[in-house]
């Protein structure tokens, strides 16, 4: 894997999910104790950015009035909504300390649904930077990152899911996704063995597509 073609996707590492006093804090905080997401996230971006991988984060924010949504919203926007959380104007919406964007590092604007490719331009920018491998992590396993990872798939990018940066509503959930839907989609793998593919230490087949 060319680390200059391998970009990392950190999805909505906000103070609403990442922090107490979150507004989902304690809808996931068992979850990402049990996966340790944020250390095993804090410590895959030290790495990569000392081997020059880049890292791209991808939060979600909205207006107060959630005008950019449906008036009447259901499922899994229903809940924020309902929650009045990710408001631009407010501390959620923020990047948890430990992984504020470096300078030079990209911000992917617009994302106000699950897939962080549509109404945004990341597409775009992963274009345009020569990427063709993306590694995802973040929240929710079984909504963003799954999403996500799918339109990547279907794009044509070699996709990994970082397994042990991800963390969702509820364990079963989490593992659900990991273990039936990701391997149709990504190679899954935790961060640790994703590092050893970058720097060379061991090599990956992208299985069901034929690289290696």
């Amino acid at each position: 894997m060319n680390k200059n073609e391998t970009a990392i996707l950190l999805i909505e590492f906000q103070n609403d999910f990442t922090s107490k006093g979150g507004i989902f804090h304690d809808a996931v905080k068992s979850v990402v104790q049990e996966t340790n997401m944020i250390e095993n996230t804090i410590s895959l971006v030290k790495e990569a950015r000392s081997q020059g991988v880049e890292v791209i984060h991808i939060p979600i924010s909205f207006t107060e009035n959630y005008n950019e949504l449906t008036r009447s919203p259901y499922g899994i926007l229903k809940g924020i909504v309902d929650n009045n959380a990710f408001q631009k104007t407010s501390w959620g919406v923020e990047f948890i300390e430990d992984l504020k964007p470096q300078k030079g590092e990209v911000v992917i604007e617009g994302k106000r649904g699950l897939c962080a490719f549509h109404s945004t331009n990341l597409g775009f920018i992963l274009r345009s930077k020569g990427i063709k491998n993306v590694a995802i992590g973040g929240f929710l396993t079984n909504c963003c990152v799954e999403s996500t990872m799918r339109t990547a798939y279907e794009n044509g990018y070699n996709v990994i899911t970082l397994k042990d940066c991800c963390a969702s509503l509820s364990s079963e959930e989490h593992h659900n996704a990991i273990n039936n839907d990701f391997p149709m989609f990504s190679q899954p793998m935790t961060s640790h063995d994703f590092m050893k593919v970058v720097e060379g230490k061991d090599s990956l087949v992208l299985e069901g597509k034929g690289y290696e």
